[in-house]
């Protein structure tokens, strides 16, 4: 893990960055994940389509990146 893209959540280590893929054009960025939430939604830079988690994961995190978010990156569960 690339400790500048790192960081602690309930006194362990999580990889903040995660590259979301967008299902409807295949445009690929990579974000900073936020630790004091989750993102329900997130607009395609390229295509506009709006994005949303796919039944059963918590956040487009979990659904479209490459790194699922904080929480279940530390097996807490969902955000």
């Amino acid at each position: 893990m690339n400790c500048e893209t790192c960081a602690t959540y309930e006194e362990k280590t999580v990889e903040l960055k995660s590259t979301i893929t967008c299902p409807n054009c295949g445009h690929k960025k990579a974000e900073m994940m936020p630790t004091n939430a989750c993102e329900f939604f997130y607009e395609c830079e390229k295509c506009k389509t709006r994005l949303r988690p796919l039944e059963g994961d918590c956040c487009v995190y979990c659904s479209y990146g490459t790194v699922k978010c904080p929480p279940i990156q530390v097996g807490s569960g969902c955000c």
